[in-house]
């Protein structure tokens, strides 16, 4: 698990995905003093719950959900924002933020 600061850093991101849109692991990664692209997905898939953020618009570099648990719920809440899914279920890269 991330360290106590790369956590904030990567809840303040996804924090700022707007509705509609997706980033990735990666990207996230990224914008973070050293997070990696699987730091962001631990983080994601241990967040307290009632949490409030937008985890479900965290995505994989390959642009699909990956394949989890929460993956159903995951896609359902995307598609009620507007996302959709080609038919291999992946989204457009037009949709990626930043």
């Amino acid at each position: 698990m991330a360290k106590p600061e790369l956590l904030e850093q990567i809840y303040t991101i996804v924090a700022q995905i707007p509705e509609g849109r997706v980033t990735t692991y990666g990207r996230v990664a990224k914008m973070t003093e050293g997070a990696t692209p699987r730091m962001v997905g631990s983080a994601m898939r241990h967040l307290p719950s009632g949490h409030g953020l937008p985890w479900h618009r965290v995505i994989n570099a390959s642009l699909a959900v990956t394949e989890h648990g929460g993956a159903v719920r995951q896609r359902e809440k995307l598609r009620g924002e507007g996302v959709a899914f080609d038919k291999r279920g992946r989204v457009n890269s037009e949709l990626l933020w930043p």
